[in-house]
């Protein structure tokens, strides 16, 4: 193709950028690009020696992507910073759908994709770029480079979703994987704009036959106390069994109002434990069937007069709502609850002799556990706590005083202690427009205080044999508040994560030419944090995979699987930016997606994150290629093999032919010495082929001619 003048072209790409055309020239007639206001700029604050000198767009990373794609990355070196001033405002405050936006058309504009690479190394409000720092630690503070998104709900409402969110940090991830290797199924996955939550069911039994008998009910309420051991108590064991002698399977429009709270309590308590149970036809019928029953008492009437038993309903109704995969409804329930409590005056703890000693215990034990499911809800969706701004004027330590005898007591108050932690993280932390190393410490210093405190029976399994109600109750209460514990040390450190790969990759995809004893001493000021935000994953996980091991876990645990999802996410990032494989990760990584893919069977989310977890493993595998290429480039930069007998080097046609031309005879792809790109965890294939063979069809955009020029495909062989 002839090249006219005034037109420059980028690489192989068959985007055109035309400067200002000359008087003589055939292109005078285009339009000039309309202008770009400054806050919508994608701005790198340093460029590159080529880039500044050919006043071209730099990406801001080293070697940065318009050299990787030249083949001159081994000269590729920051620029003089000079006088050079950071702009007003935050780069990063860009639209936080804009990326993903982008993902989805056929037309990318090239520039802004190179410009997004920027999150992968530290902005200069924490130091300058990597490879002009010199030896001392970092600025104690690391920008969020997880940002608010908003995505769609069931009805194609957007809804909001906080950077402190584990769905947040996945889209970083994906970004990060992109500007890696370029598009994969797992960064360019269809449904990443959408919470991907479950429609209501409309196949709910009118009745169940003789089959649910009293022993059945009796199971499910055993189930239901060790599904919430952990996170809440609203009903002790005396008043679950008083709860068993009224009506179930009756809403208001058959039962008197006398029995109506009783019987939609004893319906939300039957639908939970049959939700948690294993895989059953029952179960699923009677959990959908239940609920319903439960659901339409709550909203015959109860509404209009708060009640200690209406804030148990909403309650148990969201805690029920998250394991059926419908978190918004959840958060929703929890608001109900919120109010009503706050009506009753549940916060309040100074009651004098106007309220009996008993029904204050109870009063103190619903709103503990109010507390504790509205932050957690609220932290795993990056959202305000309802019960946030009451609790800081109560005297919350009176409630540690209520008695305690009991496991479920124990484990409640523990639970209760550490949410307030946990609101501090999302409020001191994510509430900043960057993370502190000095809160962070502060933090981790509560939460170690914390653990020191716990009861001896919170850190040990019971004596007696785990397959009895009481010792399953108790392990799978102690797991619930073992898991929140690493899951907050991971909102915690999970920006200095971010912060500390983002050095990694960037050293990784550099000419290793240079002081590595200066890149060492650049890490210190967040590798502590780092690795504990990796030791905190690998220690949930394992957590997860001895209960899963001894055949105690439930069918459905709603917050378990997300606490198990962001630990996946951390373990795959660490993987990620790894050049060799840690085998303890690796092994913990297989543990998570056993589990999941036992959760899955009761859970649609857990279906989900499984496959967000098994197609990142695969970009793990394909980066690990990827390295491993560059460096063997890196190598030969100044002395190449010139005759060999057994040259190996195949041409990617070549290659290409090979496959093509075997492929009927050779059935194993690892026949060939080629990379198998679905790779199996403990016999059981981590991802389908023939599920994204068919999820992949009529996929706009995702032509090949059109990616052929993406950021860091590496210099042309």
């Amino acid at each position: 193709m002839p090249h006219h003048h005034g037109e420059m072209f980028l690489g192989n790409s068959s985007f055109e950028r035309v400067s200002e055309p000359t008087p003589h020239s055939s292109l005078s007639h285009v339009m000039p690009r309309p202008k770009v206001h400054p806050e919508n700029r994608l701005r790198a604050y340093e460029a590159c020696r080529a880039c500044r000198a050919t006043k071209k767009r730099c990406s801001g990373t080293f070697p940065c992507a318009k050299c990787i794609r030249l083949g001159r990355a081994d000269t590729c070196v920051p620029a003089p910073r000079g006088s050079a001033r950071r702009p007003n405002g935050n780069n990063n405050a860009y639209p936080s759908g804009s990326i993903s936006a982008n993902r989805n058309t056929a037309s990318l504009d090239l520039a802004s994709s190179e410009s997004q690479i920027n999150d992968l190394s530290p902005s200069p409000s924490s130091g300058p770029a990597v490879s002009t720092l010199g030896p001392g630690p970092l600025s104690p503070e690391t920008p969020h480079r997880t940002h608010p998104r908003m995505l769609r709900n069931l009805r194609g409402e957007r809804v909001y979703i906080g950077k402190a969110a584990s769905l947040s940090f996945l889209q970083l991830v994906r970004d990060t994987v992109t500007q890696c290797i370029g598009p994969s199924q797992f960064s360019h996955n269809m449904k990443s704009e959408d919470m991907l939550e479950t429609e209501s069911p409309d196949d709910i039994p009118l009745e169940l036959g003789d089959e649910f008998d009293v022993r059945q009910q009796q199971y499910y309420v055993q189930a239901y106390s060790a599904a919430t051991s952990g996170f809440m108590h609203v009903l002790s064991e005396e008043e679950a069994m008083q709860l068993l002698e009224a009506p179930i399977g009756s809403s208001a429009e058959t039962t008197g109002n006398r029995d109506q709270t009783k019987s939609a309590l004893m319906n939300i308590v039957i639908a939970i434990g049959a939700q948690a149970s294993k895989h059953h036809p029952l179960a699923e019928r009677a959990g959908k069937f239940f609920f319903a029953c439960a659901q339409r008492s709550a909203f015959a009437g109860m509404l209009e007069n708060p009640s200690l038993d209406l804030v148990r309903l909403f309650l148990l109704m969201s805690y029920y709502m998250l394991g059926a995969c419908r978190r918004n409804a959840a958060f929703m329930y929890l608001g109900v609850a919120v109010r009503a409590a706050v009506a009753l005056g549940l916060q309040l703890t100074d009651l004098g002799e106007t309220v009996p000693t008993k029904e204050q215990d109870i009063r103190a034990r619903v709103w503990m556990s109010l507390c504790v499911l509205d932050l957690l809800v609220s932290s795993i969706l990056g959202r305000a706590a309802a019960t946030t701004s009451i609790r800081s004027d109560s005297e919350d330590t009176s409630f540690s005083s209520s008695h305690t005898d009991s496991q479920a007591e124990k484990s409640l108050v523990a639970s209760f202690t550490l949410s307030k932690i946990l609101d501090d993280i999302i409020t001191g932390l994510y509430g900043k427009q960057a993370a502190s190393v000095e809160v962070a410490d502060a933090l981790l210093t509560k939460l170690k205080d914390w653990s020191d405190d716990l009861p001896e029976s919170l850190l040990a399994p019971p004596g007696t044999d785990y397959e009895q109600p009481a010792a399953h109750q108790h392990i799978i209460g102690n797991l619930h508040v073992a898991c929140t514990y690493h899951f907050a040390v991971i909102i915690v450190t999970r920006p200095f994560l971010i912060s500390a790969l983002g050095f990694q990759l960037a050293r990784s995809n550099r000419s290793p030419v240079g002081d590595g004893n200066s890149e060492h001493n650049e890490e210190l000021a967040y590798s502590k944090l780092a690795t504990a935000c990796v030791d905190s994953a690998v220690y949930m996980i394992q957590t997860c995979s001895e209960v899963f091991q001894s055949r105690l876990l439930l069918g459905n645990m709603c917050i378990l699987k997300a606490f198990i999802f962001a630990a996946g996410l951390v373990l795959g990032f660490s993987m990620f930016s790894q050049k060799e494989a840690d085998p303890l990760q690796e092994e913990t990584y297989d543990d998570a997606l056993d589990i999941l893919r036992m959760l899955s069977e009761r859970s649609a989310q857990a279906a989900h994150y499984l496959e967000i977890l098994s197609l990142l493993k695969n970009a793990v595998y394909e980066q690990r290629q990827r390295l491993a290429q560059h460096a063997q480039q890196t190598r030969s930069r100044y002395v190449s093999k010139l005759f060999s007998l057994d040259d190996r080097r195949l041409s990617t046609q070549t290659q290409t032919e090979t496959v093509a031309s075997a492929g009927e005879d050779i059935s194993d792809p690892s026949q060939l010495g080629l990379f198998e790109p679905w790779p199996s965890v403990d016999g059981f294939s981590a991802v389908d082929p023939a599920e994204y063979s068919a999820a992949l069809t009529g996929w706009g955009g995702m032509e090949l001619p059109l990616w052929d020029s993406f950021p860091f495909n590496g210099p042309a062989m």
